[in-house]
């Protein structure tokens, strides 16, 4: 226990250069609401990395309402940064695209088929046998699995026998909580978080996390390894420009 509680406080201390990964999903909205290829979805994704983004995250869902299967083989093609596929491990179309196409990382959502958004990580208490399974099926190619959960202590140790290198702790709870009364928002996650830590892994966070509330869960969680931006991003950049937005997101995560 007293090794555990030393090791606790060293990385509590001990901050990470917090990388930016932004989710082009939105992109691929606009241009599949008129056809054609207007916004260029692989163009954005080269664009996104020229302005700074220190990876490209995609979440392609069964029907293809936003990215294609077609553009994450495209934007492979292109990726001079860290690639992140999202999806459920569920949907055997899913295992395969990442089987072929091989990305830095797959980060494993709980998702049912026609849902809007990932709205809860997995309950990896019921489902460690199933998680453990897939997380070797992707470790076998080298590709760095995370596995999306919620900010409970007991769901991350469970994410931990799975053998996944990471876990992305799912914030809209802490978004949606953070303008009344933003350390209250915070705690759980400042818990979930330290207790990855201390059982050695990789620490990702993601979903509505925006120039308002990043900089506050950073200062909080200095470790963190990698934040996943998409829909506030791509909003902020009509207003603000894709470059300079994306520089705004990265000066949250890089200040003290």
């Amino acid at each position: 226990m007293e090794n555990e509680i030393q090791k606790f406080e060293v990385y509590i201390w001990k901050p990470k250069q917090t990388k930016l990964s932004v989710n082009i999903n939105k992109i691929a909205v606009l241009r599949n609401s008129r056809g054609g290829n207007n916004p260029n979805v692989t163009q954005a994704a080269i664009d996104a990395q020229r302005f700074g983004a220190d990876g490209i995250t995609v979440h392609p869902r069964p029907d293809e309402r936003h990215i294609r299967y077609s553009d994450v083989r495209e934007i492979k093609k292109i990726i001079t940064t860290e690639f992140n596929i999202e999806g459920n491990c569920r949907e055997q179309k899913f295992i395969d695209l990442v089987l072929e196409v091989k990305p830095d990382q797959v980060t494993l959502v709980p998702d049912a088929i026609g849902q809007i958004t990932s709205n809860h990580g997995w309950d990896t208490i019921k489902n460690q046998d199933y998680l453990k399974e897939m997380v070797a099926v992707f470790q076998k190619e080298n590709i760095r699995v995370s596995i999306f959960v919620d900010p409970i202590v007991e769901m991350v140790e469970a994410a931990k026998t799975t053998g996944t290198d990471r876990i992305e702790l799912y914030t809209e709870s802490y978004a949606t909580n953070y303008l009344v009364d933003k350390n209250k928002a915070i705690k759980e996650y400042i818990k979930a978080a330290h207790r990855a830590q201390v059982l050695g892994l990789g620490l990702n966070a993601g979903h509505d996390l925006d120039l308002h509330n990043l900089k506050f869960f950073k200062q909080n969680i200095p470790y963190l390894d990698e934040v996943s931006i998409g829909h506030a991003l791509i909003a902020d950049a009509i207003y603000l420009g894709f470059e300079n937005t994306i520089q705004m997101y990265k000066r949250q995560i890089s200040e003290p």
